[in-house]
């Protein structure tokens, strides 16, 4: 490719969500940063908008949110909208019939849950799939089906469309399987963006005077929460809640913008997470970490720790006290380095090949 080609990157970047927000942000800076202009494609849907406000609003349902919450949350979704301008983004298009959207020399669909059927709001948007698309060249890059078990079959128009991508690749082993089983092809498995193209953010005036463990998710289980803080109050640390409401955690820091979440991070002692891109940031800042599956990210978190080798930070109820004290106040084994540091390689790689335009059969 030449540096005046044009590349646009097509995924969920709006939602009010850190882990969507910076894999975006990563893919279309890691491509800009090997010279190439890329921006991501404003899709538009009213629909969607909708939903996606009621959300963060009231992210942490079925739990309920006190109505105090709620100018704390706006405020969060506020710092969102600010932090989506100033992404590099295409002209806006209608998400359900793209007629107004831009022509591309390539189309990277991906990361995130872009095939997800089971999205309770993107779920069945065709545009992700590659229809309508405007593009001289399709790939799609750690896309993701989500929850959708690869037991499910894919219907004949989803086959179809996928069929137009000349390159794919998905982020776990469940997508992997979908399109084995959809296309009899065997896709590539690379990192999530947040790890291929590690972020750079902005230094924030987040600061915490006492040391503290990050909580990043919502809805624990008893037992995991009993954990956590079993550990946290023999070390002295306080807990602190990253986004959403735990009244378990010691603090609240519930209107974190995006830069805001990564500083928090980076400053804890230890995370403990529900959360896919929960492990991802551990990881990113080398911090010691514990996780817990939830039935809808099980796929995705399971996965990445499998592929890391560490899946010995996926927390169960049978897990005792030792092992939290283990994970939580025990340096991060490097190996789980050195793979990422081989899957980025390998990552590379697959994104070489489709910036090349050398197109083969999926």
């Amino acid at each position: 490719m030449n540096p005046q080609d044009k590349i646009g990157v097509l995924t969920f970047h709006r939602c009010i969500n850190y882990g969507s927000y910076w894999q975006a942000r990563c893919l279309v800076e890691g491509l800009r940063a090997r010279g190439f202009d890329a921006v991501l494609l404003e899709h538009h849907s009213d629909r969607v908008n909708r939903a996606e406000w009621r959300c963060a609003l009231q992210p942490v349902l079925p739990t309920s949110v006190p109505k105090s919450d709620r100018p704390l949350y706006a405020e969060k979704a506020r710092k969102f909208f600010d932090a989506f301008a100033a992404l590099p983004g295409s002209p806006p298009f209608a998400l359900e019939n793209p007629v107004d959207m831009d022509s591309y020399d390539l189309v990277i669909v991906g990361s995130d849950e872009v095939w997800n059927l089971r999205h309770p709001w993107y779920g069945g948007a065709q545009l992700f799939y590659g229809s309508g698309v405007r593009a001289q060249h399709l790939a799609s890059y750690a896309a993701s089906f989500g929850n959708y078990p690869a037991s499910a079959q894919l219907g004949p128009c989803w086959i179809e469309a996928l069929q137009s991508f000349e390159y794919i690749s998905v982020r776990d082993e469940n997508s992997r399987r979908i399109i084995q089983n959809a296309l009899g092809a065997d896709p590539e498995l690379v990192l999530d963006p947040c790890l291929q193209f590690p972020p750079q953010a902005k230094k924030s005036a987040v600061k915490l005077s006492s040391p503290y463990d990050a909580v990043y998710g919502h809805n624990f289980t008893d037992w995991f929460i009993r954990g956590v803080r079993q550990w946290a109050t023999t070390r002295g640390y306080l807990l602190v809640s990253i986004g959403y409401r735990n009244d378990w955690a010691d603090q609240q820091w519930l209107r974190a913008g995006p830069e805001e979440f990564a500083e928090l991070v980076a400053q804890a002692e230890a995370v403990a997470t529900n959360f896919f891109h929960g492990c991802v940031f551990a990881l990113l800042n080398q911090k010691p970490f514990v996780c817990e599956l939830s039935e809808y990210r099980s796929y995705k978190v399971r996965d990445l720790m499998t592929r890391v080798g560490g899946t010995r930070h996926l927390i169960t109820e049978k897990s005792c006290e030792n092992e939290y004290g283990a994970l939580l106040g025990e340096a991060v084994d490097p190996a789980l380095f050195e793979r990422i540091a081989k899957l980025r390689q390998s990552s590379t790689r697959y994104l070489d090949k489709v910036l090349s335009f050398d197109k083969v059969p999926v």
